[in-house]
C-alpha cells in the first residue's frame, strides 16, 4: 500500500471497512503478536528513569541500536528517537517512558517467550550498567506523576490536555500503568464479530486473572488491580466495553459507526499536527478543519486512539491484563489463544459467557478492581469463572498441538497461572505475600516484580 494511496480522501463506508476486510487472513496464516510493557527504576532508590540524560531512557534505545541491530526511528526530522524496529518487531515509549516491546506475529506462544527473554537478555545488558531494573506491574509502585517524564511524540501532547476533560485518572493511564496484550487473526466478518463478543465478555474475568497493581506511591492501594480501577476513569467516549458490540447484529460497520463519533484528538501532516478534540471523525469527514481533507491514514490513526477493552484493528487486540514479571508474560496470550484460535473452545466460552450481559458485567468491575478473583460477577465468585475459563484454554492448546523441542504443548505457559487461579490467588496476592511491612519496600518489589 502507497503513501499516496493513504492520503486519499476517504469518500464513504467502503473505505472505511476496508482496513477490517484486508486483515482477514484465512487459518493457517494466523498468528499471535505480544505486547510488553515496563517501568524503568534505578534500582538504588526506586526512582523512575527519566527520557534524557547518559542514564535515560534515549540512551538506552541508542544502546540497542549500536549494541544489538536495532534501528532508531523518530516522529520527524532532527526529533528524539522515541522508537525502534528490527524485523516485524517494534520497541516504543509510552507516555510516562514506560518501555513497550511489541513483538513479531509468531505461531507459537514458545516463540513469544523466547522473543521476550531474547529482548529482556538485550535490555538487561545495557541497564544493568546504568543501574536500570525493570518492573513487571500494572501501576508504577513508587512514583508520584510529579515524578514522571513526558515523552516527546507528538500524539501525547494532545493527550495530556485532553484526556484530563474526559476521565479524573486519564493521566495516571498514560503515565503509570503498564500492560501485557495479546493480538490475533480472524478470518472473516463472522470471525472477528465472535471474537470480539466472547473476549468483551471474558475481559473482567482476564482482568482479575492477571491483576498485579497492588502498591500506589510506596503503601499498597487496598486493590489487587489499581490499574483496573484507572481504566473506569479515563474517556468513556474511547474506553470500556462496547455496549453495542455485544448485539446479535454486531458487525464492522457498528464498529465504524461508534468510531465514527468518538472525538478525535489530532490530524498529522508529515511532521506537523493540528489538534482536533472538538470534532468527531464524521463531522470531519463532512466538514473538514482547517482546509484539510479527511484520508485513509487520519481514519487509520483514529481508530488507534480508540481504547476499549477488546479493540479491533488489523488485529483482535486483547487488551485488560496488567503488566506482569517475565514467568507470567506468556500466560495472557497463551490463554487468550487457547480459546480463540481452537473451535471447540471458542464455542464453550461462548457458552461460559452467555447467560452474562453488558450493563451485568460492567457493574462488576469496580468490584473485580478491588477484590480480584474474589469479586462477584452474576451472582458467583469471578474464581470459579476464572478456573472454568482456564480449563477451556488448556484443552484448546492442547487440541492446537504446538510443541516445543521437548515435547509440551503451549498448556506449560499456563502453569504459573494455573497454580495462583487453583489457590484463590492473584498476581497481586502473590506479590503481597511475605511482605515485611516494617522494612524497606522497594528491594522486597525489585525481587518479587523485576523482570
Amino acid at each position: 500500500m502507497t503513501t499516496n494511496e493513504d492520503s486519499r480522501p476517504v469518500s464513504g463506508l467502503d473505505d472505511l471497512l476496508r482496513p477490517f476486510h484486508e486483515a482477514e487472513k484465512p487459518r493457517s496464516r494466523w498468528r499471535v503478536g505480544t505486547e510488553a510493557e515496563k517501568f524503568g527504576v534505578y534500582v538504588a532508590d526506586g526512582s523512575p528513569v527519566p527520557f534524557e540524560g547518559e542514564r535515560g531512557i534515549q540512551s538506552v534505545l541508542l544502546e540497542l541500536c549500536d549494541r544489538h541491530g536495532w534501528f532508531a526511528e523518530r516522529e520527524h526530522e532532527g526529533g528524539e528517537v522515541i522508537m525502534l524496529r528490527r524485523g516485524d518487531a517494534t520497541i516504543t515509549l509510552e507516555p510516562g517512558a514506560q518501555l513497550e516491546l511489541s513483538g513479531a506475529p509468531l505461531s507459537t506462544i514458545h516463540q513469544t517467550c523466547a522473543e521476550f527473554r531474547g529482548h529482556m537478555a538485550e535490555l538487561r545488558d545495557i541497564s544493568d550498567e546504568l543501574g536500570i531494573g525493570w518492573l513487571g506491574l500494572g501501576f508504577h509502585p513508587f512514583a508520584r506523576q510529579a515524578d514522571l517524564p513526558w515523552v516527546p511524540k507528538l500524539r501525547y501532547g494532545v493527550m495530556k490536555q485532553y484526556l484530563p476533560t474526559k476521565g479524573a485518572l486519564a493521566l495516571d493511564m498514560m503515565r503509570r500503568t503498564c500492560t501485557v496484550q495479546a493480538n490475533f487473526d480472524f478470518q472473516d466478518e463472522a470471525d472477528a464479530t465472535r471474537k470480539t463478543r466472547v473476549s468483551l465478555a471474558l475481559s473482567p474475568i482476564v482482568t482479575a486473572m492477571f491483576a498485579n497493581s497492588p502498591w500506589v506511591e510506596g503503601a499498597p492501594s487496598g486493590e489487587v488491580t489499581h490499574r483496573g480501577r484507572v481504566w473506569l476513569e479515563v474517556d468513556p467516549d474511547r474506553s470500556g466495553l462496547l455496549p453495542f458490540a455485544w448485539a446479535d447484529d454486531f458487525s464492522y460497520r457498528s464498529y465504524v459507526e461508534w468510531a465514527l463519533d468518538v472525538p478525535m484528538f489530532l490530524i498529522k501532516r508529515g511532521s506537523q499536527i493540528v489538534p482536533n478534540t472538538d470534532q468527531t471523525f464524521r463531522a470531519f469527514m463532512r466538514d473538514g478543519k482547517s482546509g484539510l481533507t479527511a484520508t485513509y491514514d487520519d481514519w487509520l490513526t483514529h481508530l488507534n486512539t480508540l481504547f476499549p477493552e477488546v479493540r479491533l484493528k488489523k488485529t483482535l487486540e486483547v487488551r485488560g491484563a496488567d503488566g506482569q514479571p517475565t514467568p507470567m508474560v506468556c500466560a495472557l496470550p497463551a490463554l487468550a489463544k487457547g480459546f480463540l484460535y481452537d473451535d471447540e473452545a471458542l464455542a464453550a466460552a461462548e457458552t461460559l459467557v452467555s447467560g452474562l450481559d453488558h450493563d451485568g458485567v460492567e457493574a462488576a468491575r469496580a468490584g473485580i478492581a478491588k477484590d480480584g478473583l474474589r469479586a462477584t460477577l452474576a451472582g458467583r465468585e469471578v474464581g470459579e469463572w476464572a478456573n472454568e475459563l482456564l480449563a477451556i484454554s488448556e484443552a484448546g492448546l492442547e487440541r492446537l498441538g504446538a510443541l516445543n523441542r521437548r515435547g509440551e504443548d503451549e498448556r506449560i505457559h499456563l502453569s504459573k497461572l494455573k497454580a495462583l487461579i487453583q489457590n484463590g490467588k492473584t498476581p497481586a496476592d502473590a506479590m503481597l505475600d511475605d511482605i515485611d511491612a516494617a522494612a524497606p519496600l522497594l528491594p522486597q518489589v525489585l525481587e518479587k516484580a523485576r523482570v
